[in-house]
């Protein structure tokens, strides 16, 4: 059974994210999973429910921990998995899981290249005067890398969370980027005039 933390966020593997655990019961988990070595899971959860597809958690870092058992930690995603059942009978919730790995095949050269060169015109008009180093092509699952780096609405990062194919992440995130960026550059052009900074995605 997998630990089961539900966040109103989507972690995608190789992302990193850090988290504050406050709630007893989720600082009991993060210590048990600590003390074992263990992951948990990351479901995204919203109105009382959960998604059926999660990422798993490693702890990479114990940044602070608190006289009151509150504590910061670093987590790097590591698997996707669906849930087949979940179990209530710990304070915190857990679940039988099946891991799932991508399909065979890669995304089309010229799709990855094409995405990269959106997204790094993306980030520029997000913010033009920070510094930002895109990932390399040859990342695996770019897809994740890319979608991770930005303020992305999370039911979009959820439907490429479950997809199998980074062949058909990366044209959704394509498809995305071509929606998005005229919205950007409206944006932009309204931020110069008016001579100040906006809130754009």
């Amino acid at each position: 059974m997998l630990p089961i933390f539900p966040l109103d966020l989507v972690l995608f593997p190789g992302e990193t994210l850090p988290l504050h655990i406050f709630e007893p019961r989720y600082r009991e988990m993060v210590a048990e999973c600590i003390m074992e070595k263990l992951p948990f899971g990351i479901v995204r959860g919203k109105d009382e429910t959960i998604a059926d597809v999660g990422c798993t958690a490693e702890i990479i870092r114990l940044a602070k921990k608190y006289d009151d058992g509150r504590m910061d930690i670093e987590v790097a995603g590591r698997r996707r998995f669906e849930i087949l059942r979940t179990d209530e009978e710990r304070s915190f919730l857990r679940a039988e899981i099946l891991f799932q790995d991508d399909e065979p095949g890669s995304a089309p050269r010229e799709d990855v290249k094409r995405a990269l060169a959106l997204h790094v015109e993306i980030v520029q008009l997000i913010g033009p005067n920070q510094s930002y180093e895109p990932p390399d092509t040859n990342v695996p699952q770019l897809s994740y890398a890319l979608a991770g780096s930005l303020p992305i609405d999370p039911d979009f990062k959820q439907t490429l969370l479950a997809m199998r194919s980074e062949q058909d992440r990366i044209a959704a995130l394509l498809d995305f980027y071509q929606q998005v960026l005229p919205k950007l550059k409206r944006a932009a052009r309204v931020r110069e005039k008016a001579g100040g900074n906006g809130h754009v995605m």
